[in-house]
């Protein structure tokens, strides 16, 4: 579990001005990393890391011969078009890399002349998936939405028994997770209308957002070989905001007994901007569970998983109707919520997930589940913001949502801020609803 250090300093500063200003969501003390090429070019994407407005590109970074020794096969690798050699790399490499990258985008670093020409501003920049996901796993770990989803469907029995005792996940697909900035058309599938004596075929007419982060797998485990609680977050790159959108009328109808299946597989966006676990050392807070609630199982527990195994993530959604981007308006808020309300944390989620001997590869990506909080204002999806569609949210326009209307765009956001520390952010995760597309007569 990585600690503070040097890098957390606050007093730090950046020879990169816009990283010292107020709110500034990449200062010094955050250095994540995304898959970038300048927008409108066929260049290779290449791994760099955001400084301020600027990201600092890892490609030209390697060819300027700044860095040294194990930094310096860290930049090479993280200088592909994907992060997964970076990852591969474990921690010990995560470490110098950061600490070399800190040391030279402080004010004063010798370094500062050759890295300047290896600056680009991110206005200026596209974006790719980060790395190659080789497999997706969606867990459930907000009991808070666990037991708002089971009202709606299982009013007499909420909360299944199991939830309590293992972090419940599912296999989700891969090949479908595109970066902030993913428009993706609305999904049709098998739908049942309450009373109906059988099903219809046609476009999602529920189509629903989930606020969620996404943890990306560094270096993996051997098939066979489960990771423990103490060596699982040795495991995990860093952690990005991640959208799985959701169709909740196929979902109802389909997911029983195996599952979301094209009520999910359809579409999940993820941010660019990977968040190092070390970055987010100074936000650890103690991991409780209420007294009556069973404890974790022995494999599932650890004095430091009680002591700072939960991560105080604040987390934002919006949503942008076309009305309001017509008219120069920002995203709605509906949502304002802490990561730190999980049921279930990384280093659970990793080691439960390896414990019947599952090997996890760099790059794979693990979804938190739909994070929502105590309070219905807390709600990570519009299942729960309005009921099941029961009480509508009113916009400030006029306007009024119970499920995502073609056009509309969803902006999830995520920082973390206390006193004492830096406040870092993790940008944006952005994603548009387009209309379906028409089916091929056979």
């Amino acid at each position: 579990m990585a600690a503070c250090n040097e890098t957390h300093n606050p007093t730090l500063r950046s020879w990169v001005d816009s990283a010292n200003l107020a709110g500034c969501d990449f200062p010094i003390q955050n250095l994540p990393f995304a898959v970038f090429r300048r927008s409108g070019t066929n260049e290779n994407f290449r791994g760099g890391v955001a400084i301020g407005d600027q990201i600092l590109d890892l490609a030209a970074a390697n060819q300027m011969g700044v860095f040294t020794g194990t930094a310096a096969a860290g930049v090479q690798a993280g200088a592909q078009d994907k992060l997964n050699a970076l990852m591969a790399m474990g921690p010990e490499v995560w470490h110098a890399l950061r600490l070399a990258l800190s040391h030279a985008l402080r004010t004063g670093a010798s370094e500062q002349a050759a890295l300047q020409t290896c600056l680009l501003p991110q206005s200026q920049a596209e974006y790719d998936v980060p790395a190659r996901i080789g497999d997706y796993t969606d867990f459930y770990t907000s009991i808070h939405h666990a037991t708002n989803i089971g009202k709606q469907f299982r009013p007499d029995n909420p909360l299944l028994p199991n939830y309590k005792w293992v972090p419940i996940g599912y296999h989700g697909r891969a090949s479908s997770i595109g970066v902030s900035g993913q428009s993706f058309h609305r999904p049709s599938g098998q739908t049942m209308a309450p009373g109906a004596a059988e099903p219809t075929f046609g476009p999602c007419k529920r189509m629903d957002l989930e606020l969620e982060l996404g943890i990306f797998i560094g270096s993996g485990n051997t098939l066979g070989d489960a990771l423990n609680m103490g060596e699982a977050e040795d495991h995990v790159f860093g952690i990005c905001l991640l959208n799985d959108w959701s169709a909740r009328d196929i979902q109802a109808w389909e997911y029983q007994p195996l599952g979301p299946f094209l009520s999910k597989n359809f579409a999940t966006t993820v941010s660019p901007w990977v968040v190092t676990l070390e970055a987010l050392a100074p936000y650890r807070a103690p991991f409780t569970r209420p007294p009556a609630d069973p404890q974790p199982m022995a494999y599932l527990d650890s004095e430091a998983n009680r002591q700072q195994g939960a991560l105080d993530i604040q987390l934002q959604v919006g949503i942008q109707t076309p009305q309001m981007r017509e008219a120069g308006q920002p995203a709605a808020i509906v949502c304002n919520t802490s990561y730190r309300h999980a049921y279930w944390t990384v280093a659970q989620m990793v080691t439960h997930h390896t414990v019947n001997g599952c090997n996890l590869q760099a790059g794979d990506l693990l979804g938190s589940g739909t994070l929502s909080g105590p309070t219905l204002d807390q709600a990570g999806a519009l299942i729960e913001l309005t009921q099941g569609g029961k009480t509508p949210l009113q916009f400030a326009n006029g306007e009024q949502r119970v499920y995502l209307e073609d056009g509309d765009a969803v902006v999830l956001r995520g920082w973390c801020e206390k006193t004492g520390a830096v406040r870092i952010g993790f940008g944006e995760c952005v994603g548009t609803v387009l209309p379906a597309k028409a089916r091929k007569s056979i």
